[in-house]
């Protein structure tokens, strides 16, 4: 028997409890609150859920209204302008047909349409007026239900084909839903601002060319992203934001200072070229150093095994689509995407003490994941990398104290790097999960527990676990402001018991090990992308591939210049020495140009005195400095990983 709710109750961000009927939308809720609140209202949130204004309330929980000025109101108002786009597109060629927008309005809001050529920026600069044309008419905003035959009739009729097959992506007794502004209807779950007028300001961004639903295989469509805002004002900042982000692009940066290339041959896999793979290195030498002070004994364990192995361990039933498959003796065998199960059979080797324990194992083992060519992006997202992987075993008395250890292993690499700002995520279990509610209620708790008991602030991030367990994420704020999920600690109960690890207890029995994840760079590929856009390529000096740069001032002094470039590679300084017949100043501008930290200007008085002429990569004058002295300098900074000169 269904039990009739007779009541909502609303908790407001002051505290307050509003009671009203089930059925009443948050405008209605805005509109009781006040009329300037309503009028000024572009969307809702509901247990941390953002909902639409016009959406019927079911149930009770935190509430809150947004209005123009909430920071939040991009996404309602981005993804209202999609909307927009499409009604534009459709209006300037009605022959296009309308597939899918975009889930996350963060930032940007995009279209595909299935269009027979790809969209010029002649296109984009008329939709964009077409587009402000749309704007102008201020239309509202209606959301309608209907039953899944209805809406297969409205796309029918209206020809497109596109949406008919997306319809059949929504499962049985989901709730249908059509927006409706103006001449425009799309299927869509929402949620849009009240009207048009409340969208300030349109940008299309770019063209691309893009496979439906992502897949190779399926055809070819066309994709325009843009973004919107509330006012001008804020549309001119975002641009501003979006050029600095330029200008310190990996994708560009990586090919003008040599770092990295991609080949069509190995798509998606990056080609490390030598400057790069120092950086890359010197990362990977810095997080062995932590691993060995906080009692990590590296392996290495084989790339290619047996798929019986991920059947055992859950990737097979859970992954697959991620994970590269071969054959090897007429037997299956799969790439390995991740350590962890490998890591499992080094443990299973033999029966463990509890005096063992805990026991801790990292690697640095090259993984492959499938990732679709559509979502692909730079360093950031590819197919082939290393990650900083690493995994304890332990009793469940051990739990806290090893989770706090590699929190504050974490938190002490990330302010190496200057990442001072460190948002941490307790993400709770997922739909698609295995193991009991049982289970996963004590893991989250002894995660909880954890970092309660040293009062570490930290926000929860529901259904976001992994699928074996819940984790602590590590988000940084970069120099643009952007926000990074590095690091990663994982609470894991089931892989050991899928592989039957078994230590002996005090007791004299054998009892199961708990398991945690670590990771602190996450993949070394993608923080290298990220170090790159933080720095602008201006490397502190202890990751610089070039650390200095002797530059003679004539031909007569190369002799001296590469006596100076010999004694400093002999004491480990990365030293190039530029002896070509250009001018000093040229050679100065193209060090500056690749950001090498140091140039050592030598010459007659150099040479006579036995020192170097320094100067910073950003133009200040060091004077003259024996070499020696600059050595001390040079091993002093290096050694504390300092981010000065």
């Amino acid at each position: 028997m269904e039990t009739t709710i007779e009541a909502v109750h609303l908790t407001l961000p002051d505290g307050s409890v509003r009671t009203v009927p089930p059925g009443t939308t948050p405008l209605e809720v805005a509109a009781s609150i006040g009329p300037r609140l309503a009028k000024d209202a572009v969307g809702a949130e509901l247990d941390g859920r953002k909902v639409d204004l016009r959406l019927p309330l079911a149930q009770g929980g935190a509430f809150r209204i947004f209005t123009v000025k909430s920071p939040e109101a991009g996404e309602f108002i981005r993804h209202s302008a999609e909307h927009v786009l499409a009604d534009a597109v459709k209006r300037l060629w009605p022959e296009a047909e309308i597939d899918a927008g975009r889930k996350d309005h963060s930032e940007k809001f995009q279209y595909d349409f299935r269009f027979p050529r790809a969209f010029t920026p002649d296109d984009l600069a008329r939709i964009e007026d077409k587009m402000r044309e749309i704007l102008a008419e201020k239309s509202g905003f209606e959301r309608i239900e209907v039953s899944r035959g209805e809406a297969e009739r409205v796309f029918r009729d209206l020809g497109e084909t596109l949406k008919v097959e997306r319809l059949k992506e929504i499962p049985e007794g989901e709730t249908i839903t059509l927006y409706r502004d103006g001449r425009f209807t799309d299927l869509c779950r929402g949620p849009h601002v009240q009207n048009l007028s409340q969208i300030g300001a349109v940008k299309l961004l770019e063209a691309s060319g893009v496979y439906w639903k992502g897949d190779e295989s399926n055809e070819r469509l066309q994709r325009i992203y843009g973004t919107a805002f509330g006012s001008e004002k804020e549309l001119a900042e975002y641009l501003a934001q979006v050029e600095l982000a330029r200008a310190r692009d990996h994708r560009r940066l990586g090919q003008e200072l040599d770092l990295f290339s991609f080949n069509p041959l190995a798509p998606a896999m990056p080609f490390l070229h030598p400057k790069g793979a120092a950086i890359y290195i010197a990362l990977i030498d810095y997080v062995r150093e932590l691993n060995a002070r906080y009692g990590y004994g590296e392996v290495v364990t084989p790339q290619i095994l047996d798929v019986e192995l991920w059947k055992t361990s859950g990737h097979y039933d859970n992954y697959q689509e991620n994970m590269f498959f071969t054959e090897a003796d007429e037997r299956e065998m799969a790439v390995k995407p991740m350590n962890c199960p490998t890591h499992c059979l080094i443990f299973g080797t033999r029966l463990r003490s509890y005096r063992d324990l805990p026991i801790r194992y990292a690697d640095f083992g090259r993984l492959h994941r499938y990732e679709r060519s559509g979502v692909t992006n730079g360093l950031f997202r590819v197919r082939s990398f290393q990650q900083d992987d690493a995994h304890v075993f332990c009793t469940e008395e051990q739990v806290e104290s090893a989770v706090l250890a590699a929190t504050g292993m974490i938190l002490e690499l990330y302010r190496t790097f200057g990442f001072d700002e460190v948002r941490i995520e307790l993400s709770t279990r997922p739909a698609k999960r295995i193991g009991s509610d049982e289970l996963w209620d004590h893991a989250e708790a002894s995660l909880a527990r954890a970092l309660d008991g040293r009062c570490i602030r930290y926000q929860v991030n529901p259904g976001d676990g992994a699928f074996y367990g819940p984790k602590i994420d590590f988000h940084v704020q970069d120099a643009l402001g952007r926000s990074w999920q590095l690091g990663t600690v994982q609470l894991d109960y089931q892989m050991p018991q899928r592989f039957g690890l078994k230590y002996v207890a005090a007791d004299g029995a054998e009892h199961q090990p708990v398991m945690i994840h670590r990771a602190m760079l996450g993949s070394v590929e993608r923080f290298l992308a990220i170090l790159i856009e933080q720095t602008a390529g201006a490397f502190p000096l202890w990751l610089a591939p070039v650390q200095a740069v002797v530059l003679p001032v004539s031909e007569k002094f190369a002799g001296y210049g590469e006596r100076v470039r010999a004694a400093l590679a002999a004491a480990g300084v990365q030293v190039e020495l530029d002896d070509r017949n250009e001018k000093l100043g040229y050679k100065i501008r193209e060090a500056q140009v690749q950001k090498i930290p140091y140039m050592l200007v030598v010459g007659a008085r150099e040479q006579e005195e036995g020192t170097v002429a320094v100067r910073r990569r950003a133009g200040e004058d060091l004077g003259a400095l024996t070499v020696d002295a600059f050595l001390a300098r040079v091993g002093d900074l290096v050694a504390s990983r300092s981010r000065e000169l």
